[in-house]
């Protein structure tokens, strides 16, 4: 058996040593639920930003004002997250466990945040704050 045998045999030891090493598959198994309870606890906010009339009605708002103003509004899903861009302003949609967060930012840096009721708010009113408040 060659020097270097030897040392590729070492080597993959070690790698199954780490693999099996019983802290680390906790540490592991325990973010896995964390992740999992997370994502339970996020799901029903998510599933209001995604199927909810007030995000319709937001992103009817953000295209007219955006119109009046001559800005193009885009929006774009990124897995549970809403963004919507207009020239250098930004505005993030996210569902959290408490509910869903709207992050503002202006040149790439925040400039406020919101809580937001998909049952309650007013999608008029935000598209406001966001294109003309801000």
């Amino acid at each position: 058996m060659s020097y270097l045998d030897n040392l590729e045999n070492n080597l993959k030891a070690l790698e199954n040593l780490e693999e099996r090493d019983p802290e680390k598959m906790k540490r592991e198994r325990e973010r896995r639920e964390a992740d999992r309870t997370a994502a339970l606890l996020r799901a029903p906010h998510a599933d209001a930003l995604k199927n909810s009339p007030f995000t319709l009605e937001l992103l009817t708002q953000c295209r007219a004002i955006g119109h009046g103003q001559r800005v193009l509004v885009q929006f774009t899903w990124l897995g549970e997250t809403l963004r919507l861009d207009a020239k250098a302003k930004r505005m993030l949609l996210s569902p959290t466990a408490e509910g869903i967060t709207a992050m503002f930012s202006v040149n790439g840096e925040e400039s406020g945040r919101a809580n937001v009721d998909p049952l309650v708010d007013d999608a008029a009113a935000l598209a406001k704050r966001w294109l003309e408040g801000l």
